[in-house]
């Protein structure tokens, strides 16, 4: 038998505000650091053995 799923915890008034300020202030990031995430994805996908989008 399946577990029951939990719920999921609400945020605090403190953690809200915190979340609403780092997405209206997103930093940009590196050309450099956006390429080593996109080879890390590509490596991931390489050895994946499962279907990937």
């Amino acid at each position: 038998m399946a577990r029951p799923i939990k719920d999921t915890p609400l945020l605090s008034k403190k953690e809200w505000e915190r979340l609403e300020y780092e997405m209206a202030h997103i930093k940009p990031i590196s050309k450099e650091k956006r390429e080593e995430q996109r080879k890390a994805y590509e490596w991931s996908k390489s050895i994946a053995t499962f279907p990937m989008l």
